[in-house]
């Protein structure tokens, strides 16, 4: 017996305008809303298909009143896949998103980021084909 990785879970205080940023970086859609639930993904998920073969998880974005107070022990990552991870970086603090420091030590490759409710996030080096 096993299970399958189907959806993660961030709670915050406006899921609605935490879906569409999300949404704006990874080029996913909403899939399910509800009054205090929002679901984005790259693909609208069945019971058969989730059982025939590992998928990629949905993003579930709940309302709830207490807010973030310390760093997320679990955290995204994302890669560029058709920009220079700057561009990318900028591309993110365009859609809403902030730079973070938290003691990272100098001479990282990848960028640390936080989403318009203070989510820490990371940017890792680009997938672009060479030359971008």
């Amino acid at each position: 017996m096993t299970s399958r990785f189907t959806e993660l879970t961030v709670d915050c205080h406006d899921p609605e305008r935490l879906a569409a940023f999300w949404c704006a970086v990874l080029d996913f859609k909403v899939i399910d809303r509800s009054a205090h639930q929002v679901e984005i993904g790259s693909w609208e998920p069945t019971v058969e298909e989730v059982r025939a073969r590992q998928m990629p998880p949905t993003v579930q974005f709940i309302r709830v009143p207490e807010g973030k107070d310390a760093k997320n022990r679990l955290h995204l990552d994302v890669s560029p896949i058709d920009s220079s991870t700057a561009d990318e970086v900028a591309r993110l603090l365009a859609l809403g998103a902030t730079e973070r420091d938290v003691n990272q030590g100098p001479g990282r490759s990848w960028v640390v980021m936080a989403d318009p409710e203070g989510n820490e996030f990371c940017v890792l080096r680009t997938l672009a084909p060479s030359g971008r």
